[in-house]
């Protein structure tokens, strides 16, 4: 939180975004140094985003001293209501039990601002309706929200699981990484680094992970492998609604955001062809003018008499991770 004065003198609480807080960590949470060594050793699990957090609580620390004070916001942490029937996986309970692998689920700092997006633009308590959020952009992954609460989510143990992302994978066969460890001559850790950064558009298209690059490709080249991968990443998208509008019983509507969800027409109208059978219609009109939206405004995309709504939100993680900053330090005990 910072006033509009700009003075660091005036900065009164600082909220970090940590991607992930494992089991222990389903609140905002004041840092400790008790905490920031919990972080730490979540590092782990999150090899490439909770040190680069660390590093950032420790330069603020640095800057504005120890009598501010800092507040974690765990992206991990929305998910924590998930039943155990989606957190689980169907391996053995001591297996997963001893070394903490569940599904935790990402995004959750964005999936939570896009809900809270949808329900400010229409005045719908999210207490009484069931949405299913899409963060479409390099990292994808799609949640089940009912009464405000996740109960699934596309993204598990780690980042990887789920869509079709700009260089991940999204869902394999986990014996795909020992088949090509074996045929390939390789360890299996690079594998799983080709499943993350070689995957996805890059390696369908063979050219990008830029989806407004695919587009392009598709439309003015005919590039076959463009227009195949942008289809691949439609079709999961619509696999997974169609398998969460399942989970939640019905929903109420679905709301876009992101880079790819706010800011490609074309790709939100292919995620939702041919969903006619559960009430889903897009307005063309309406679709397309909602591109380039302000931080925190939405915009309905479904026609008037379309049974399950559509909407786009640009999130605003910045303002959610303020607000529970907020929280924080308000219920702090005295």
């Amino acid at each position: 939180m910072r006033r509009r004065c700009g003075s660091l003198g005036k900065i009164e609480a600082v909220g970090h975004r940590v991607v992930h807080g494992g089991e222990q960590y389903v609140e905002p949470t004041f840092i400790t140094e008790q905490v920031e060594a919990g972080i730490d050793t979540l590092s782990e699990l999150a090899p490439l985003h909770n040190p680069a957090c660390l590093a950032g609580i420790r330069g603020a620390k640095a800057v504005l001293g120890s009598r501010i004070p800092m507040v974690a916001v765990f992206d991990t942490a929305f998910h924590q209501t998930m039943p155990d029937v989606a957190k689980r996986y169907a391996i053995s309970m001591e297996l997963a039990d001893g070394h903490h692998i569940q599904r935790y689920g990402f995004h959750g700092i964005a999936h939570a601002s896009l809900a809270n997006g949808y329900a400010s633009y229409t005045g719908n308590p999210l207490e009484q309706v069931r949405l299913i959020t899409l963060q479409l952009g390099n990292g994808c992954s799609i949640t089940a929200i009912a009464q405000g609460k996740s109960v699934d989510t596309s993204m598990g143990f780690t980042p990887l699981e789920g869509l079709v992302m700009g260089t991940r994978s999204g869902d394999v066969d986990a014996s795909i990484v020992s088949y090509l460890s074996e045929r390939e001559k390789v360890e299996a850790a690079e594998v799983e680094q080709w499943l993350n950064e070689r995957s996805g558009l890059l390696g369908l298209s063979g050219r990008s992970n830029d989806m407004r690059e695919l587009l392009r490709l598709a439309e003015e080249k005919k590039d076959k492998r463009a227009e195949f991968a942008i289809n691949l990443f439609c079709y999961r998208v619509r696999k997974y609604l169609g398998a969460y509008i399942a989970v939640l019983g019905g929903a109420d509507a679905i709301v876009f955001g992101g880079g790819i969800g706010e800011n490609a027409p074309e790709i939100r109208d292919r995620a939702c062809r041919n969903m006619e059978w559960c009430g889903l219609k897009l307005n063309p009109d309406r679709n397309r003018a909602a591109v380039g939206l302000a931080p925190g405004s939405a915009a309905k995309i479904s026609t008037d008499d379309s049974r399950l709504a559509a909407y786009v939100v640009a999130a605003d993680e910045e303002t959610w991770i303020a607000k529970e900053t907020v929280r924080c330090v308000r219920n702090r005990p005295s």
